[in-house]
């Protein structure tokens, strides 16, 4: 629980929660405090006009979607896809974007123990690099979770096992959408070149 006891005044708190005269603190400790607080309210500030901007954008596509929808007699479900959208000249473009998170579900086990199994049966035939790509497939994160990605990369290998077949049967009926983020990017056109360079949002990029 936050401690809303007040602060006398000439005072501050320090780190510990101790009272600090400010007439025995360094100057440099003061200047420091002056400088982090502000630009910390300044960063407040600007993420909230972020925030603000980006549900003004998100609402203003969403109105217009719905009106290109509308003229083609059409219905503006949940998007899968991407859209694209170009101003009258195609010197500027909107690219809204949708990546869904996948995991897997309690299935997976089902398939690493028939890849395990087939393994074993294909162990003289199988080289080494296939073997440890296999296996290295269900390693996990700090967090307990496996790359979706290399699980998900291992049908396409091309391996003629009827166990396999099944575990990749498997490894697809696991994979569970859990979610999706939604990405909208900003462009303008480099001069008068086919190129397009990004306005960036991204404050460390920037």
């Amino acid at each position: 629980m936050k401690d809303t006891t007040p602060i006398p005044k000439g005072y501050r708190k320090n780190s510990i929660g101790h009272l600090v005269h400010e007439a025995s603190i360094p100057a440099i400790d003061l200047a420091r405090d002056k400088l982090v607080t502000g630009l910390v309210g300044k960063a407040k500030k600007a993420s909230g006009l972020m925030t603000k901007f980006k549900r003004n954008v998100q609402s203003d596509l969403d109105i217009f979607l719905a009106a290109s929808a509308k003229t083609s007699k059409t219905k503006v479900g949940k998007r899968k896809g991407n859209v694209t959208l170009y101003n009258f000249d195609a010197s500027m473009k909107i690219q809204i974007a949708v990546s869904e998170r996948i995991a897997f579900d309690e299935r997976l086990q089902s398939a690493k123990t028939l890849i395990d199994e087939c393994i074993m049966e294909l162990s003289k035939d199988s080289s080494p690099e296939v073997k440890t790509l296999i296996q290295g497939a269900f390693d996990v994160d700090k967090e307990g979770n496996v790359s979706v990605g290399r699980v998900l990369a291992l049908r396409r290998l091309n391996i003629k096992n009827k166990k396999w077949e099944l575990a990749m049967v498997a490894v697809s009926a696991s994979v569970q959408i859990v979610g999706s983020n939604h990405y909208i990017r900003f462009y303008e056109r480099v001069g008068d070149s086919d190129k397009y360079q990004s306005i960036n949002l991204d404050f460390a990029a920037i």
